[in-house]
């Protein structure tokens, strides 16, 4: 028997679990809080990360690991290893401005040609432009450009401003093509629009190949981790013609493809897998806190909402909600409000808002999935995960709103899951 780690560095929290290679069962578990806000100092990942660790029992006995974390964050290090200025996160949309001028620069379709991505306020490339123009002597300063999950491993594994061998950094294919400067089709990065974002050229990790793995001081193995969306397909042991929609904070709706996929209009994001495939993705910032928000409203807990939705009829009585309450990112609308239409004495009741919540919270992932059918991405099922899919509303509603036979795998930590698996099969090379 082989214990290995797996790592979720997510948003909210870092999860840790420690899996039996034999039997693929979780023998333990840790967790530990980030904080808040969508500009963070990495040292409170870090922090975490060794909290996480220690709750779940140590990883003395651990053969390997892996960490997957939250895609896109920017963390600037100067030539001593030293975190420059909080990492802005996936959900800072301060960086808007720069990605409507990197799209004026380069065009829609050269950048989605070039890296399979349309600049969005999520992506690192925008972020920064964003430290060129707003920061620039923080800019001058960045000698190397890392993600989330790549400077926590390089931590783990020893490294850091005691220690700062930046040479020793890596990324993985999943996590880099979430940059906006690296190229799923090609597996380069592409120096021209990182020098075009950051005002100079710079270290970037370099990608480990998909089964590639290093050691830690402890003689470990350690793999190259992933971005939090291809290690829960990992995690969840999706397969082409799979959708995965993910209910959290933010939605995401992504599927497992063979081919490399670029969307010049900026609705599907080309990002890659873990395994040397392609992860086409849809993401919206309205999910989860569009039931949380209206239940408040409501004054009634999530079961209670759940039932008071599921007492109205399908379509709400005409009453509709386009749950724009953050903004939207899919479609680009970083400005947008919440708008609730269709309301008469008849359609207006505590029933049909729950339900119309619901449904427009659906519908946002629905046109996820039109979005890739467009790019003619197979898709044959749902596999829906995430906190709201704990609702029995949701899981309802879901199949008839998205049009798809629909599966709800039981509730886990499948990012950290996945990265236990690709943390195990560096065992088996």
């Amino acid at each position: 028997m082989a214990l290995v780690m797996g790592v979720d560095s997510s948003t909210q929290a870092c999860k840790v679990v420690i899996v039996d290679t034999t039997s693929g069962s979780i023998v333990r578990a840790g967790r530990a809080p980030h904080p808040d806000g969508s500009s963070v100092d990495p040292e409170a990942w870090w922090e975490a990360l060794q909290l996480a660790i220690a709750d779940a029992g140590g990883m003395a006995d651990v053969a390997a690991w892996s960490i997957a974390g939250q895609q896109h964050g920017m963390v600037a290090l100067d030539a001593g290893g030293h975190v420059i200025r909080d990492a802005l996160l996936w959900n800072d949309t301060r960086s808007g401005p720069a990605a409507r001028a990197l799209i004026s620069e380069f065009g829609a379709e050269a950048l989605a040609s070039r890296t399979g991505l349309v600049p969005v306020a999520s992506f690192t490339i925008t972020k920064l432009r964003w430290l060129r123009d707003t920061e620039p002597e923080h800019a001058a300063r960045v000698a190397c450009v890392a993600l989330p999950h790549d400077w926590l491993t390089w931590r783990l594994r020893g490294f850091g401003p005691t220690h700062p061998v930046l040479d020793e950094l890596f990324t993985d294919r999943s996590d880099a093509s979430g940059t906006g400067y690296w190229s799923p089709a090609t597996g380069r990065y592409d120096r021209d629009l990182l020098i075009a974002a950051l005002g100079h050229d710079a270290l970037l990790p370099p990608v480990l190949d998909p089964a590639g793995s290093v050691l830690d001081a402890g003689g470990r193995r350690v793999a190259a981790g992933a971005g939090d969306n291809a290690a829960a397909a990992l995690g969840l042991g999706a397969v082409a013609g799979d959708a995965v929609v993910s209910i959290g904070t933010s939605g995401t709706v992504f599927a497992v493809s063979r081919e490399p996929v670029a969307d010049p209009t900026g609705a599907v994001a080309g990002f890659a897998d873990v395994a040397g495939g392609f992860l086409p993705l849809v993401a919206t910032l309205n999910a989860a806190r569009v039931l949380d928000v209206t239940a408040a409203l409501l004054g009634v807990d999530a079961e209670a909402f759940s039932a008071l939705a599921l007492r109205a009829e399908p379509g709400a009585g005409g009453l509709s909600l386009q749950p724009y309450f953050v903004g939207e990112r899919t479609p680009d609308l970083p400005d947008a409000t919440a708008t609730l239409s269709g309301m008469t004495l008849a359609s207006t009741t505590r029933e049909n808002l729950a339900r119309a919540a619901v449904e427009g919270m659906l519908r946002g992932l629905s046109a996820g999935l039109d979005a890739l059918r467009g790019l003619e991405v197979p898709l044959e099922r749902v596999l829906l995960i995430g906190g709201g899919a704990r609702s029995e509303a949701v899981r309802e509603l879901a199949s008839d709103v998205l049009r798809l036979p629909v599966t709800v795998p039981p509730a886990q930590e499948y990012v950290a899951i996945g990265a236990a698996r690709q943390a195990a099969a560096t065992l088996t090379d």
